[in-house]
């Protein structure tokens, strides 16, 4: 299993695939033992795609010491570097697209395009559902939760009226949550990472993006609203943004949304891509 030091941590990573190289950043909780990852944004055997478990999560270090956001744009760049990574296509999804924002603004000459998949800005332009007011919920409550957060259609009545595609996804989420679920360190690193998340705000430094940028997102997202993803597009006057047919994971209700986003990223320019 490659793994390599950056900062003060040992990262878990995969690469996959060939073509432009894209750095792929995952959502809260993300590993990539679980599914969707970064892998999952994209056409298959287009890019050649690097995705990593973030601090605190996966199989990648799990420090108990307050994380920032800072941290989480550090720790990409300096993993960039690590491998000779010298400049690439970002694709930020969730969380990821909250550090992917942070490494965008830190570390411009990083970034040769940038896709920011149903996130937020914090600050005046919004912030995404606080998932740390979810964390003491009993599990069948907490499930219930997110899976109408996921996807407002969802609500009480759909899981009522539906109820066997609520049992499936009901167990989707559970076997989700299981994996590496007894590992050490991990309700803490998880923890840490709501913490920073809770603090995220690039509102105000979000016109300084020169690069180009692809806004997209689920019509039905309750986690990022479309809302959140407006107020993205009025923030980074260049940019493009489109909604799809789904909810949080809109790229796997919508086939559009993959092929969309592939073809932003292939249509740079050589000079950009």
């Amino acid at each position: 299993m490659p793994f390599i030091d950056v900062r003060d941590l040992r990262v878990y990573y995969e690469i996959r695939g060939s073509g432009p190289r894209v750095l792929g950043i995952g959502g809260t909780g993300g590993d990539l033992r679980r599914i969707p990852t970064a892998f999952d944004l994209l056409p298959p055997d287009s890019f050649e795609i690097l995705a990593y478990d973030q601090r605190g999560l996966g199989r990648s270090s799990r420090p108990d010491i307050p994380y920032t956001m800072a941290d989480y744009a550090e720790d990409a760049e300096a993993l960039l570097r690590a491998l000779g990574w010298e400049r690439c296509l970002v694709i930020g999804f969730s969380f990821g697209g909250m550090a992917a924002q942070e490494l965008a603004l830190r570390y411009p000459w990083r970034v040769k395009a940038l896709v920011l998949a149903a996130t937020s800005s914090g600050g005046e332009g919004g912030s995404s559902y606080p998932l740390e007011t979810l964390i003491s919920l009993p599990r069948e409550e907490y499930i219930r939760r997110i899976i109408t957060l996921s996807d407002a259609r969802r609500d009480a009545a759909w899981q009522m009226s539906h109820p066997e595609e609520f049992r499936l996804l009901r167990e989707q989420t559970i076997t989700a949550l299981k994996i590496g679920e007894d590992e050490p360190g991990r309700r803490i690193g998880a923890l840490r990472q709501l913490e920073a998340r809770a603090g995220h705000n690039t509102c105000g430094r979000l016109r300084e993006l020169k690069m180009p940028v692809y806004i997209c997102g689920g019509r039905y997202d309750g986690i990022a609203e479309p809302s959140r993803l407006e107020a993205l597009k009025r923030l980074i006057p260049q940019a493009r943004m489109d909604l799809f047919e789904g909810g949080h994971f809109f790229f796997l209700q919508d086939p559009r949304a993959v092929l969309r986003i592939g073809e932003f990223l292939t249509g740079m320019p050589e000079s950009q891509a």
